[in-house]
């Protein structure tokens, strides 16, 4: 097999990488962390020469001396600066340290006799489910008909998942003291940020440089690890699903961050309300099932059930976040006042309950209403600003870039699908924009875009009027491509008919 030569720049120098397209991404990434000069956890990342990141993986490119990538340390562990050792020897170091890590994960995996323990004890619950007259002994639970459009974990599953979660955990911990360079920082400030190129525990980091660089950590007395112990919890918590997942989590976020430093909000409102806008941002998904809100209604599931079908999913978020926070080792707020957490906690609620679109003609009309005489020392005019960017960044996709923007839709939709034909299955009524048979790409997004997403931007783009290139054009241009693409298969369809 032919081997790929990749040409790069790094530390000002040309280099030269070669491996074989079926190398593996751990080997492809120690090769470059070498040529970088990089230690075990620093964060490393590729630029084309657009400018544009690309993932280091075995299915980078081939290029030549006259296109290189650039090749560059984004965030490393300042307090580790020492002597520099030459390149193959730190080289040598690197793969070293890799190679007991992987050592110490494969000693710390649990015995192969344990799990034939545990898969005993499930066999014999199994058994004891068919016996009637010891099914009060409760020694296991039914999930069996579990009522909230999630099929329970098999056994294995959920093992393999834990298992995924200490691995980002390791690495996000071993990766929590890096330093994160100062364009990071400010391209994490716009809506081009890219999040497909960062992984899970990146993404860690880059959260608590927000917290961070907004100065929560002094003004509320945060400690830094109480912080990284509430990141990973909310991380955990964001299920394995199409769209509302971790990442999602991340971009709302992000956004919210952005929009922050963009209209220069930190001068006008207290940081407080800061606060409560970011953290309702990162946790206003929490155990997303992957059913919207109609299903779990038309489903009675039990979060239907027990919120009495007012906006249970949201509902559902803002219990898991303050269960997170009721851990003492997760209280990013244990150090706040009884008044402050009682502010914090009732603009959390408000935020998180905003992200139900069955609200969101009565927030923004609100804010129709508020906006020609808008005050910010007025706490109602402000509550309602609040919603209203909680609301912005939540449904924010179609302001990035359509590189960024499309792999979201296409996410979105197939969780819509999914949903869809469950519905189907189970004889509820079929959600009209969730049906493959009658839904398409494009017609899906001109009709959100133009009755939903403009309205609200171009509203808060009249208090912020900077936000007009930042967020408005784009999804002025996204309406556009979108209302191209349909108007050219409404031609093509018409072509077809006979």
């Amino acid at each position: 097999m032919t081997t790929k030569v990749i040409y790069f720049v790094v530390n000002g120098r040309l280099e030269q990488a070669e491996f074989r397209p079926d190398c593996s991404l751990t080997d492809v990434k120690d090769l470059f962390r070498a040529a970088a000069e990089a230690g075990p956890h620093d964060i490393l990342k590729m630029y084309n020469t657009k400018g544009h990141m690309v993932n280091i993986s075995p299915r980078l490119a081939v290029n030549d001396s006259n296109s290189c990538y650039k090749l560059e340390v984004v965030a490393s562990d300042l307090q580790n600066t020492g002597p520099a050792l030459p390149a193959e020897l730190c080289g040598m170091e690197n793969r070293l340290k890799h190679l007991e890590s992987k050592a110490l994960e494969d000693a710390e995996k649990t015995p192969d006799i344990v799990y034939q323990l545990k898969s005993q004890v499930e066999s014999f619950k199994r058994k004891l489910e068919n016996v009637e007259h010891l099914r009060w002994m409760g020694l296991f639970k039914d999930q069996s008909d579990r009522r909230d459009g999630v099929h329970p974990k098999s056994t294995k599953a959920e093992e393999t998942v834990g298992v995924e979660h200490e691995q980002v955990r390791r690495m996000f911990l071993h990766m929590s003291s890096l330093q994160v360079n100062e364009d990071v920082r400010e391209y994490l400030k716009t809506p081009l940020f890219d999040n497909w190129q960062w992984e899970e525990a990146e993404m860690m980091v880059l959260l608590q440089v927000m917290y961070s660089d907004l100065d929560f950590l002094t003004a509320f007395h945060i400690e830094p690890e109480v912080l990284q112990n509430f990141l990973f919890e909310v991380y955990r918590h964001y299920n394995n699903i199409p769209f509302h997942n971790f990442q999602h989590c991340f971009c709302v976020t992000q956004m919210m961050y952005g929009l922050i430093w963009l209209t220069d909000l930190r001068s006008k409102l207290d940081r407080i309300d800061l606060l409560i806008m970011l953290t309702s941002a990162l946790c206003h998904d929490l155990d997303h099932p992957g059913y919207n809100n109609v299903y779990q209604i038309n489903a009675q599931t039990d979060l239907a059930l027990r919120y009495n079908d007012i906006s249970p999913l949201e509902n559902h978020h803002c219990a898991i976040a303050f269960g997170i926070l009721s851990k003492p080792e997760c209280n990013i707020l244990k150090n706040v006042t009884s008044e402050q957490y009682k502010q914090i906690r009732g603009g959390m609620i408000k935020c998180i309950l905003a992200t139900d679109m069955t609200k969101h003609n009565e927030i923004l009309h609100k804010f129709k209403v508020v906006l020609p005489a808008f005050d910010f020392k007025n706490n109602d005019h402000k509550e309602v600003l609040m919603k209203i960017t909680m609301k912005v960044s939540d449904i924010s996709n179609e302001a990035r870039p359509m590189a960024v923007a499309e792999p979201w839709l296409d996410c979105l939709l197939q969780e819509f699908f999914n949903q869809s034909d469950t519905e189907k299955l189970k004889g509820l009524p079929v959600t009209p924009f969730m049906d493959r048979d009658k839904v398409s790409k494009p017609s899906s997004q001109t009709n959100f875009i133009r009755f939903v997403l403009m309205p609200l931007f171009v509203e808060l783009t009249k208090l912020f009027p900077c936000l007009e290139q930042h967020i408005l054009e784009p999804v002025r241009s996204a309406l556009e491509y979108y209302s191209d693409l349909e108007k050219a298969a409404q031609a093509e369809g018409g072509r077809a008919t006979p």
